[in-house]
């Protein structure tokens, strides 16, 4: 898996952006570009996995959701698929 990539993973029904290792300068695009893609291919949700850290990516990432248009809801995964570490996203229906 390559880093700050949207990929899915055969063994989860949901598609992952990993951002482990990005800034939040470099994140943010990121996201935006695969919340873009996810809604245009008609996923319903996604899970983006910022890690736990200082908990400034996680922050930045949950205030960019909070203000997009794409997306319904937004949250903690559970601890099974990263918990704090990731959060997943419910996407606006068309």
């Amino acid at each position: 898996m390559s880093k700050g990539r949207a990929v899915y993973r055969s063994d989860s029904p949901v598609a992952e952006l990993d951002l482990h290792a990005r800034t939040v300068d470099e994140a943010i695009p990121l996201v935006e570009e695969f919340l873009h893609d996810a809604y245009a291919r008609g996923w319903q949700r996604v899970r983006i996995v910022h890690g736990k850290g200082s908990g400034t990516l996680r922050l930045e990432v949950d205030r960019y959701l909070s203000r997009s248009s794409l997306v319904a809801r937004h949250g903690p995964a559970d601890r099974f698929h990263g918990g704090s570490g990731a959060t997943e996203v419910e996407l606006s229906r068309r």
